[in-house]
């Protein structure tokens, strides 16, 4: 069943209330730290709400009788967590927050789990209790109860919390990911999930667990073996601006990651990629370049996979910069790209846990 993912950006809602420059000098933005912590067969789709192309999140329950919550649907992490009654962080106050003595199912432990992100942190004790997504029941899922969500970035989130879609190696406290307990349960036709990202605000985002929809896949399917079963990790040889090569030259990591908006890329290509486009070094460009500037081409598995400048231009109020963020996490492998929302709405991904793959169809 198909269940459907809203969108609001956290940017746009700074931008409203005034606070995106004050937000943005105090937050010095560290996405590695999200990667790097030290520094019944069935098909059940979960709709997702697109806004501003930043995040997409949709609905979930947890407890009897249910009490809803919305989530990102995060393919760079493995835990679910919640706001929960035992919070008084401000980004509680303004959240839903889970209150365990109002459901009979609930089951606590007194271990804690804690969480660092790209951007925000959480921590919090883990609790077992019912989820239902889309139209899926987990019995006896682990998750954390927030009790403390320091700074103000959760605070203007438009979601409560986050639901972690990667492997259960990379777990807070070893905590179980839902996806697994899905497939344990035998409540997934197939051990995979799809997701499908609305591009211009438009609805009909989900996340597809236990099956492919072939409508997306017209335009074929193009199966990449993980390089680590950590996140959604694969191995690219290459990355193009045009037909110019301009990174990436001995090959490098790549993280196929929905809770990422953006193309996060290590720093020194980022200036590449800048000069290539002819942006200054923010990353600003004039809107009017856009309809002239080349594809950026990623070659995974022996394959080129574009992004047009349609897709990696993100225009803001008459303004225009490139979708690409600076960060640099070396990996055992080299270095580590973060193909983020930008690219991931250019083509239908499978996630397939069955055969550790992951697949891409472009879409029309």
């Amino acid at each position: 069943s198909i269940h459907p993912l809203k969108m609001k950006s956290l940017r746009q809602r700074l931008e409203e209330q005034g606070l995106l420059e004050p937000f943005l000098k105090q937050h010095p933005h560290n996405q590695a730290s999200k990667y790097f912590p030290v520094l019944a067969g069935t098909t059940s789709s979960e709709p997702l709400q697109n806004y501003m192309n930043v995040s997409y999140y949709g609905t979930i329950s947890i407890g009897t009788p249910a009490q809803e919550f919305t989530v990102i649907f995060d393919t760079g992490s493995s835990n679910l967590w919640v706001p929960s009654v035992y919070c008084s962080s401000r980004a509680c106050e303004n959240h839903k927050r889970f209150n365990p003595s109002k459901s009979s199912t609930f089951v606590s432990t007194n271990e804690s789990v804690s969480i660092a992100y790209g951007t925000g942190s959480m921590t919090g004790i883990l609790g077992y209790d019912t989820v239902t997504v889309s139209s899926i029941q987990v019995a006896n899922q682990i998750f954390g109860l927030a009790e403390t969500e320091p700074g103000t970035i959760f605070y203007y989130s438009p979601f409560d919390g986050i639901l972690g879609l990667a492997f259960p190696s990379i777990s807070s406290s070893g905590a179980t990911p839902v996806f697994d307990n899905m497939m344990s349960q035998g409540l997934v036709a197939q051990d995979l999930f799809s997701v499908y990202l609305s591009k211009d605000d438009k609805s009909g985002s989900f996340v597809l667990f236990g099956g492919i929809d072939p409508a997306y896949t017209t335009n074929g399917i193009s199966w990449i073996p993980l390089s680590a079963e950590t996140y959604w990790q694969i191995t690219m040889e290459r990355v193009f601006v045009g037909e110019k090569s301009v990174a990436c030259y001995f090959s490098c990591q790549a993280i196929v990651d929905t809770g990422t908006s953006l193309l996060a890329v290590p720093t020194l290509a980022l200036r590449r990629i800048y000069k290539a486009l002819g942006a200054n070094s923010e990353g600003e460009i004039s809107c009017s370049a856009v309809s002239s500037l080349p594809d950026v081409a990623f070659k995974i598995n022996g394959k080129k996979f574009t992004v047009p400048a349609t897709a990696y231009v993100i225009e803001s109020d008459g303004f225009c910069s490139l979708g690409f963020e600076g960060m640099d996490t070396p990996t055992e492998e080299g270095e580590l790209w973060i193909l983020g929302d930008v690219f991931i709405r250019e083509y239908y991904v499978i996630f397939d846990r069955a055969n550790n793959k992951v697949g891409l169809s472009p879409l029309a």
